[in-house]
């Protein structure tokens, strides 16, 4: 099949970089280096990202009791934890090695002045204790505020659970995401959400999915086929995907709630790229049931199919305005390129936001103020550079890249949370997916095994 975007057959590239004077190089350089300062500061101030890290120290819970489950049990909760504060990237975590010694699993235990002062000066401390009695594990935890000891605790939780591994890791999620609420401005954390990607492990493209780090990678869908795009419904009860019946391409939905797939109109041609709006109600697509592939919206059941572009030339990728609603950005091919647009949820007030290069696969933020996509702003005969992710706000079509000539990265997608983006790219070998902060930092491997694409991170 092939939708005018192949890069490799429709559009061949070669990649002698343009020779430069020395001089002129210098010149470009520095303001280069100077613009990318200035773009920094604002994709950080643009995501939250730009504030001063909290100092925060982090001590290994205490056992409760003598119990011989305690160690394993603690061991993938206190590991748990700690990598949850230091993904949220909010934090400044203080090394282990400057910690006093002794452990501490209440706050009868703290010595605020010991954690205050040179070398720890922790700002915040999180403590607690974890104990298996019978078939539960109790884990109760604690925030202080170490600058004000005398103030009752910022938080104090317990939790009680059955007593396993996977029931620790979800006790310390559940643990990580209500300090980052508290301390990360009221918004809530990722450690709970899921990342659904298409992944050949099984030996058929089918559709998997993760938790947020990369743990508990499963299939979801087992349909023998080739299983593309898949996008789950914000309130996280549906999945949908588009899936190939052996003659056409069509838009299927299976149902967390049922744990099976359940019935979608078909509408005939190829129907690819679905996408929700942010209440659940509707869903975009790319649809050639008319002839070249182009827009369309239907309720969520798949009725009242309403045409929204009527270009005559390649459209797909549609994604909502996560806020709003109210807007669709896509792909649309005009001229020699894909390039990225916008448009109203009706199909009118159409704007184009790139105007250069191969741009594809637009992701809209949690906050309606930025896209992520991935794009190859020089592309052509001779022309340098690499598929990268950049991000742009909407508003004034100022963008930052995030991804440096990292082998060809693509189909970047938005944690709830604003301040994450997933996407696949195969500068390790092979294709797999990452994780990094909005603003390029913190880049991170999540899968391994086989050839893992396409991630689309849960609403919450």
């Amino acid at each position: 099949m092939n939708l005018g975007l192949d890069r490799n057959t429709i559009y061949p590239a070669t990649h002698m970089w343009r020779r430069f004077s020395y001089f002129f190089f210098a010149i470009f350089f520095c303001f280069a280096i100077a613009a990318n300062l200035l773009a920094q500061d604002w994709i950080k101030s643009g995501t939250g990202l730009g504030v001063e890290r909290i100092r925060i120290a982090v001590p290994e819970f205490k056992a409760a009791n003598q119990d011989p489950r305690n160690s394993e049990l603690l061991r993938t909760f206190n590991d748990t934890l700690w990598n949850d504060l230091t993904n949220a990237g909010i934090f400044e975590m203080v090394s282990k090695s400057f910690y006093p010694l002794g452990q501490i699993g209440a706050p009868s235990d703290v010595k605020f002045d010991t954690w205050g002062q040179t070398p720890v000066n922790a700002a915040m401390l999180v403590f607690g204790n974890l104990g298996a009695s019978g078939n539960n594990v109790v884990v109760q935890g604690w925030l202080e505020d170490v600058k004000n000891p005398n103030s009752p605790p910022v938080l104090a939780k317990q939790y009680t659970d059955n007593a396993t591994t996977q029931q620790a890791r979800v006790i310390a999620h559940k643990f990580a995401d209500e300090i980052i609420f508290r301390l990360g401005g009221g918004i809530n954390g990722i450690a709970e959400t899921q990342i659904y990607y298409v992944s050949t492990r099984s030996g058929h493209k089918e559709i998997w999915a993760m938790d947020y780090d990369g743990a508990n990678q499963h299939p979801v869908t087992t349909l023998g086929t080739i299983s593309l795009s898949p996008h789950v419904s914000p309130d996280g009860s549906r999945l949908a995907f588009s899936s190939f019946n052996g003659s056409a391409w069509e838009i299927r939905m299976f149902s967390f709630d049922l744990n099976r797939m359940v019935s979608f109109p078909r509408y005939g041609r190829t129907n690819l790229s679905p996408s929700w709006a942010p209440d659940g109600t509707r869903l975009a697509f790319s649809s050639s049931r008319s002839g070249t592939p182009e827009i369309y919206a239907v309720d969520q059941s798949g009725g009242n199919l309403h045409r929204l572009t009527n270009s005559g030339t390649t459209n797909v990728s549609p994604t909502w305005n996560r806020k709003t609603g109210s807007e669709i950005a896509w792909v649309s091919r005009h001229g020699d390129l894909p390039k990225i647009f916008t448009m109203s949820a009706d199909g009118t007030n159409v704007q184009q936001l790139t105007d250069q290069g191969y741009a594809v696969s637009p992701s809209w933020s949690p906050n309606g103020q930025f896209l992520v996509f991935s794009w190859m702003r020089h592309y052509g005969p001779g022309a340098p550079g690499s598929q990268d992710i950049y991000l742009m706000d909407v508003t004034n079509k100022q963008w930052v890249q995030l991804t440096h000539d990292g082998g060809r990265n693509d189909f970047p997608c938005w944690s709830p949370d604003n301040r994450h983006i997933v996407f696949q790219s195969n500068r390790s070998g092979s294709l797999q997916i990452w994780s990094m902060l909005a603003d390029g930092s913190n880049q991170k491997q999540l899968t391994t095994s086989g050839t893992n694409s396409e991630p689309d991170w849960s609403w919450k």
